[in-house]
């Protein structure tokens, strides 16, 4: 097993094997358990065999992996106890990375990459509000003809005010060929816009945007932790479960098909996971059910960070071949039927009562089934989580602002970029540029004048449609984006 991650120690050593990391893992506990040095622990050692990780820091304490550690006695403990001959601390390649810019780089994306599926989750839109945000995007698409693919009519949040304003004030011109456009729709959009604004999102949307493949780095063999700070960003939870869920999307879009590779190309920690399927509609249940089973064979492995497993849908947690389950606490009927389902999922021990261990783990300790060469999860062990080689105690401020500042991305995303779209179009709109009324300077001459709809233009209609098809690849219409791009 000498190609394996040692994780932990049991009645056997416990390796999680590369070749099986992107079939997804679960890390589960109670507060306090030890989810976080085992999520550590893991994080580090996808790094020393050159795989790029991409965890979310809630709680501001996972910082200190960029540091080497120091023995302590608890510390020290551990490793006698393990027989961890050889054991040293170390430091670990990482980008710090933060929507709002303030402990890392800024992470940003455009309104139109989002996609109208997501930004109604995002704005808790209703199915009528939703239908027409969606109107709106593909009237944006329509009426906005760029010859660089790389350019988005709505890319942060002015953009969408500005086309629903215009979209409301010229309803019945749209109304034909687009449907009803209900004046209440559009208030409650509008409205759900600026309680996003009030919560710092609007940093989120805008130029320059998250290129991936600055997050799929190397250096010196290993691979790079990249961190997003989110103990601000956990404050708005749709916030943070949409940037993820965006995220996920964006890898399964870029990224290529190669099938069960050697190791991952990416590791994907998603802490808080409880977030992403809170009050999730049935149709975004099914279509994240099917990311995450697709996404494997891109060379992504996701691993879902939650307190308690029932968190977690049958339909995903089925899906998750590797688990680590820490200390649950069975003080109400719910806890007890967590603690029941956790058992439930493992391969039964003849040692060890599975459901009564799980009331009984100290911390650091965990019941733990990885799965074997054949992909089939192992019996369950109970086990202790080996000592993370980093620093336990975060970094202090100008530590971490040091790191940033000595970034080869340094300067890249901290300049705003304010690019030419819907607003500034639609602000300097020629008069009489109507629907229907196509501009043959258009974008190609650079006038930066509104072309008029195309859609009764079959050639276009096709032509854009079927492009977009092949272009976007499968993640557009699992999540029905009918205007999502390609950069």
């Amino acid at each position: 097993m000498a190609d394996g991650l040692l994780i932990a120690k049991g009645s056997e050593e416990h390796f999680l094997l590369p070749r099986m990391a992107n079939r997804h893992g679960l890390i589960a506990g109670a507060t306090g358990t030890g989810k976080t040095v085992t999520l550590r622990v893991m994080a580090e050692n996808f790094s020393h065999i050159g795989v790029p990780v991409f965890m979310a820091d809630v709680k501001g304490d996972l910082s200190g992996i960029a540091r080497p550690g120091q023995a302590n006695p608890k510390i020290n403990e551990r490793i006698e106890k393990l027989g961890l001959e050889g054991f040293e601390y170390a430091a670990f390649p990482t980008v710090f990375w933060d929507v709002f810019g303030e402990q890392g780089h800024p992470v940003r994306t455009t309104v139109f990459d989002m996609g109208p599926i997501l930004m109604s989750r995002l704005l808790n839109l209703n199915e009528i509000q939703s239908g027409v945000l969606t109107m709106v995007f593909k009237i944006a698409d329509d009426i906005f003809r760029f010859t660089d693919e790389n350019d988005r009519p709505l890319r942060d949040l002015k953009d969408l005010h500005a086309m629903l304003q215009y979209v409301g004030d010229n309803a019945a011109q749209f109304k034909t060929q687009y449907g009803n456009v209900s004046a209440a729709s559009v208030g409650a959009i509008q409205r759900g816009l600026l309680v996003l604004e009030e919560q710092g999102g609007d940093k989120f949307f805008g130029d320059p945007p998250l290129d991936l493949d600055d997050l799929i780095q190397t250096r010196d063999g290993r691979g790079v932790i990249n961190i997003l700070a989110a103990d601000k960003l956990i404050n708005a939870p749709k916030l943070y479960a949409t940037f993820l869920l965006w995220f996920l999307s964006e890898l399964f879009e870029r990224l290529p098909e190669i099938g069960d590779p050697d190791k991952p190309k990416l590791v994907f920690f998603f802490d808080e996971a409880h977030l992403l399927f809170n009050d999730a509609p049935k149709v975004l249940l099914e279509k994240i059910e099917q990311v995450i089973r697709l996404i494997r064979s891109k060379g992504v492995g996701v691993y879902f960070v939650t307190q308690n497993p029932l968190d977690v849908p049958d339909v995903v947690l089925g899906q998750l071949g590797n688990r680590v389950q820490h200390a649950l606490r069975a003080f109400t009927p719910r806890d007890q039927e967590a603690v029941k389902a956790a058992a439930k999922t493992f391969r039964q021990s003849k040692d060890f009562d599975v459901q009564a261990a799980i009331t009984e783990l100290g911390v650091g300790e965990a019941l733990v089934s990885l799965l074997n060469e054949k992909g089939q999860p192992n019996v369950v062990d109970r086990a202790l989580v080996l000592p993370p080689q980093s620093q336990l105690p975060p970094l202090t401020p100008p530590e971490r602002d040091g790191i940033v500042k000595q970034s080869t991305l340094f300067g890249h995303y901290e300049k705003v970029i304010d690019r030419e779209s819907a607003y500034e179009m639609l602000k300097a709109r020629a008069p009489g540029v109507g629907q229907g009324q196509a501009q043959s300077a258009g974008w190609q001459a650079g006038a930066g004048k509104l072309l008029g709809a195309l859609g009764t233009s079959a050639a276009r209609a096709i032509g854009s449609q079927v492009g977009r098809e092949i272009i976007r690849g499968v993640l557009g219409s699992i999540f029905g984006s009918t205007t999502r791009r390609r950069r």
